[in-house]
């Protein structure tokens, strides 16, 4: 069984994108947290950027990646249009497999759209030290769209779940 390591973007100091009051870095922060409780649950080796309101750099999460492990980081997309919706993946080739199951799973449990498993130069950074490093970006909806927002916000658990359930599924293969 592979390792997993789940980390969260940006960090205490970095809020990430932000719509009112609710911060990405929040947001992301607390997902970990749940995908790691199904992780554990499910006796999984994993890694974590922190515990509870932890939230390390991303030099720091970016040592945790070590080869065969499966690492994914997540992330809350924005945009100026707050109508953008969706779910994506930024990753190098060798992951995009993963990549499209991740984006599969959260998008059939929110009911968004599925906007697939992408390089990591169609991003709005064309060099991702994550995904260098040999993990993948998981943009788990547009933090800019507030139906988007409202729909993870009902359903986070049954996300989390699914994205752990994906994890585990290919920690095992």
């Amino acid at each position: 069984m592979s390792t997993i390591v789940i980390t969260a973007g940006h960090s205490n100091v970095d809020p990430g994108a932000t719509n009112g009051v609710v911060t990405e870095a929040h947001i992301v922060t607390d997902f970990r947290n749940m995908v790691a409780h199904y992780l554990r649950q499910a006796a999984a080796d994993i890694r974590t950027d922190g515990e509870g309101n932890e939230n390390l750099s991303l030099n720091a999460a970016i040592k945790l990646i070590k080869p065969r492990h499966i690492a994914v980081e997540f992330h809350c997309n924005a945009f100026t249009n707050p109508s953008a919706t969706g779910v994506e993946t930024l990753s190098q080739d060798k992951d995009k497999a993963l990549g499209a199951k991740l984006c599969e799973a959260v998008a059939n449990v929110l009911g968004i759209v599925n906007r697939g498993a992408k390089g990591e130069g169609s991003g709005q950074h064309s060099r991702l030290g994550y995904v260098r490093a040999g993990g993948i970006i998981l943009e788990l909806f547009f933090i800019s769209n507030p139906d988007d927002l409202r729909r993870y916000l009902d359903k986070k658990w049954l996300v989390a779940r699914e994205v752990a359930n994906v994890l585990m599924v290919a920690a095992d293969a």
